[in-house]
């Protein structure tokens, strides 16, 4: 949730590129937002500065959601040497697996948060509006006209597409985070043995694995999210994820499924370092206090 109260305005911007020029082949369309740091200004200028923060309170629900349960289950399964190859060393697949495993279980609990934050970022002035456009007034006025609506099951929309989108995400952070961190801590000269420092890099190498694995499926979620829906709650432009990813390719090419990959990449990026950055600080502290606790009996 600390990460997020930084990374935020990325994920706006990262948002608004994935939806721009929706079903729409490559050249036919405006584009409001040529690039990262034109769509920084543009949103400011419409939207007003307070715009890049938009959709910030489903964010921090729905990252503390998977990652409670996400950072819960590999942390338990890391203490207990479940990714440990059988030469002791940190394994890349085991890694992997109970990564993608608590991804995909944090995704399920979360996923209503992922689809409010769309809703809400996407909201924008006319001039500069892109892909359907939702009308809630905040994350209550969202969660109480969708379930009134459409019930538990609205609010569950889309949720077939962050199952593995998660699970893609959360097994190649974690995997290229805790092997990097392995790798370093076997490797570097002493002098250079600073857990802060192994943290940030395994961080950076981790967001890297992370943001080219994740977009594909990170713009099919932003579309299946984010689109309108019938009287009897069916996508108006999807009807699934396959569907979905097909007339993403058809119309908009390949190119299409890595739209908004840049703002992703620079969300990812820091996103992921101060995750895990600050999940190895608050380890630190847990484990100071058991300290305390053991030397007071």
């Amino acid at each position: 949730m600390g990460a997020t109260l930084i990374t935020n305005p990325l994920e706006v911007v990262k948002t608004r590129m994935q939806l721009q020029g929706e079903l729409a082949a490559k050249g036919s369309y405006a584009k409001p937002y040529k690039s990262v740091g034109d769509a920084f200004i543009t949103i400011a200028k419409n939207d007003g500065f307070l715009a890049l923060q938009k959709g910030l309170a489903p964010s921090l629900c729905f990252q503390f959601g998977i990652n409670a349960v996400r950072l819960g289950v590999y942390n338990t399964a890391f203490e207990n040497g479940l990714t440990q190859a059988k030469d002791g060393n940190q394994s890349l697949w085991k890694c992997a697996f109970w990564g993608g495993t608590g991804g995909f279980i944090g995704s399920a609990i979360a996923s209503p948060f992922f689809m409010l934050r769309t809703h809400l970022q996407s909201q924008a002035a006319t001039q500069i509006a892109v892909g359907y456009q939702h009308k809630h007034s905040g994350i209550l006025s969202a969660l109480r006209e969708i379930f009134q609506t459409h019930g538990i099951k609205g609010l569950y929309r889309g949720v077939s597409v962050t199952l593995p989108r998660a699970m893609l995400g959360s097994g190649g952070q974690l995997a290229g985070f805790g092997y990097t961190r392995d790798l370093l801590t076997r490797h570097l000269p002493d002098r250079m043995k600073s857990d802060r420092l192994i943290s940030v890099v395994s961080g950076i190498a981790a967001g890297t694995v992370m943001a080219i694995t994740m977009t594909p499926p990170d713009v099919v979620a932003t579309r299946l999210y984010n689109q309108g829906v019938d009287a009897s709650g069916k996508g108006i432009y999807y009807k699934g994820v396959l569907d979905c990813f097909i007339k993403i390719v058809k119309i908009e090419g390949i190119a299409g499924l890595y739209k908004g990959f840049w703002p992703h990449y620079m969300r990812i990026g820091p996103h992921s370092m101060l995750v895990l950055v600050f999940f190895d600080e608050l380890k630190k502290l847990r484990n100071i206090y058991y300290q305390k606790q053991h030397t007071k009996l």
